[in-house]
């Protein structure tokens, strides 16, 4: 395990970023160590980078004032580099990671390679917000680090639903919820409510889904004509590859999405054994053995076909 405040104090400007498209799990836990930062380490300069974050998160101290710009010829004593399986998913952050005189990678996916000069990467952690409280003195977590942190533990556990929600879990959880955080609200207001153009992109999902294996598999895709129809954008999709997978009797769920000519944004999840991140990774992505994704060119009937017959040869037996 990392010492963060060693690394902190020996540096004068820090930088931290996630991967791109930041989901719950990278916006709680780059803006709890920001947080951090802010509070104890008041003399220091500290950026935090991230792409624009959905209106949901918000809510938590010092969002507003995240990074979306990044300028050039800026180098840091630190950077810190948090929930990105990959240095190329930094984006344009990468060019801070490159120059940095330190750098640090905290994470939790299985396809990280501990890049960086330190790292503290535990696939079989719930979420990296959850290593940060790890890393964090428990007496310096005040309630607005708490409320971070705790977002980033529901979205990357399913409301602590996941085979990642570990007994340390719960226990962290608690321990944030003591520190008079409004959880409940947490959990309705960023992880169950949808706008009603949400939840009719949701019903679309659901009507052009298919089974595939004898039911053990479930795929769909929407196109950006659709997205148009309905008025939504990539983050708006967020839960539709869990709430496939969700269907009685399904293993795992591939949901694809139009970003580009012919590209598709590829969301898997699995339930109990099937290893997503080993076919994501195949593709040039990654993630967790129950959720990953990656991105693919082509047409998405015979997209999809491909990553089911991949699913085929992975699932024990053997037999379609």
């Amino acid at each position: 395990m990392i010492n963060l405040d060693l690394l902190l104090e020996e540096a004068d400007t820090i930088a931290i970023a996630g991967h791109i498209n930041p989901d719950g799990d990278c916006v709680g836990s780059c803006l709890a160590t920001y947080n951090y930062i802010k509070e104890y380490y008041p003399g220091k300069k500290a950026d935090l980078y991230l792409d624009p974050i959905p209106n949901i998160f918000k809510f938590l101290r010092f969002s507003e004032e995240i990074k979306s710009e990044r300028p050039e010829n800026i180098c840091y004593d630190l950077m810190i580099v948090q929930d990105c399986g990959d240095v190329e998913r930094l984006g344009e952050s990468k060019k801070y990671f490159d120059s940095a005189k330190v750098t640090v990678n905290i994470d939790h996916h299985i396809s990280n390679e501990c890049f960086g000069q330190h790292h503290y990467v535990i696939p079989t952690a719930s979420s990296t917000s959850e290593l940060i409280y790890n890393l964090l003195p428990k007496e310096k977590i005040n309630r607005f680090i708490a409320e971070c942190l705790y977002v980033g533990m529901v979205h990357d556990t399913g409301v602590f639903q996941y085979s990642c929600t570990s007994k340390s879990t719960m226990e962290a959880a608690g321990f944030l919820m003591e520190l008079g955080i409004n959880y409940s609200k947490i959990v309705d207001e960023t992880y169950f409510v949808k706008t009603f153009e949400q939840q009719k992109i949701i019903g679309l999902a659901l009507l052009k889904s298919r089974l595939h294996l004898n039911g053990l598999c479930i795929s769909c895709f929407i196109t950006k004509e659709e997205m148009d129809q309905y008025h939504v954008l990539p983050k708006h999709l967020d839960g539709i590859s869990s709430m496939l997978r969700s269907t009685k009797g399904v293993e795992t769920s591939v949901f694809l999405y139009e970003n580009g000519e012919n590209q598709y944004k590829v969301s898997m999840r699995s339930a109990q054994y099937l290893d997503v991140a080993a076919i994501a990774v195949k593709h040039g992505g990654g993630g967790h053995v129950r959720a990953a994704g990656c991105t693919l060119t082509g047409n998405p009937e015979e997209l999809i076909e491909m990553l089911v017959n991949e699913i085929s040869e992975q699932r024990k037996g053997g037999e379609c």
